[in-house]
């Protein structure tokens, strides 16, 4: 059972939340890797195959009496 003086401490980052140099250089790589623009986020996304006409059927779209039109 946690006490009401307990809960109150302050959340010390360095002692509840400890963080490995192998933490520290996967953030890093993580950051280092990260997409810079929309061109390379295209091409990204280019990579991957395009859902199925079935697949997208599957989802369910907002509620209503009749089916949305353009």
């Amino acid at each position: 059972m946690m006490r009401s003086e307990e809960s109150l401490r302050l959340l010390d980052l360095d002692r509840d939340l400890p963080t490995a140099a192998a933490d520290i250089y996967a953030l890093r790589e993580a950051r280092r890797d990260r997409i810079q623009n929309l061109k390379s986020y295209l091409e990204f996304l280019s990579c991957f195959p395009p859902p199925s006409h079935f697949a997208l059927s599957q989802i369910k779209g907002p509620a209503g009496s009749k089916p949305f039109e353009l």
